[in-house]
């Protein structure tokens, strides 16, 4: 576990998702605004059920990955998970998801855990990584863009009434270098 120090000098502890985070996490996901859960999951989705937080949680570090990043200052206290699965069709895939908690959001935690993510990714084979998102989540935008700069493709596809954007980076040898 290793300490990070965001822009507005929070400090947080990256580490990998374990089983025991299963209720850090419910927290943390209900403590979300109704905005970022549904930018999180593309829909509306007020609380994780049991399922749900069984899957987040219980990883196996080489197909499903994920990154919790943890308050110093409350070692129980998630403010934001980074993960990718392995897509069994394309093996050098992976499907991307970040959230970040809403106090902490623009503050560069969102690029440090998807920095740490693509590293994870390239020791596993993971070469591109795939993720969806709201056509209006300007952050998610910015932080994709920052990363594309290092290789990738933005792609748009509309979704009925609802625009999303498909973005798939490919990640170098020594994972992505994003602005902080």
């Amino acid at each position: 576990m290793s300490t990070y120090r965001l822009r507005n000098r929070t400090e947080v502890k990256i580490r990998a998702i374990r089983p025991d985070d299963g209720q850090r996490l419910q927290i943390a996901y209900a403590s979300l605004s109704k905005e970022s859960k549904y930018r999180r999951f593309l829909a509306p989705k007020p609380h994780l059920t049991s399922a749900d937080t069984e899957y987040l949680v219980n990883v196996d570090g080489i197909n499903h990955v994920a990154l919790v990043a943890i308050a110093a200052q409350d070692p129980e206290t998630i403010v934001g998970v980074a993960r990718f699965v392995r897509q069994q069709d394309d093996p050098e895939l992976g499907e991307l998801a970040i959230v970040v908690g809403d106090e902490l959001q623009r503050q560069g935690l969102g690029s440090e855990l998807l920095r740490r993510l693509s590293r994870r990714a390239v020791s596993v084979g993971v070469r591109r990584l795939r993720g969806t998102m709201l056509a209006e989540n300007r952050p998610a935008h910015r932080l994709v863009r920052g990363a594309a700069g290092t290789g990738g493709e933005i792609r748009e596809r509309p979704q009925g009434y609802i625009h999303e954007i498909e973005v798939e980076l490919s990640i170098p040898h020594d994972g992505l270098e994003l602005a902080a």
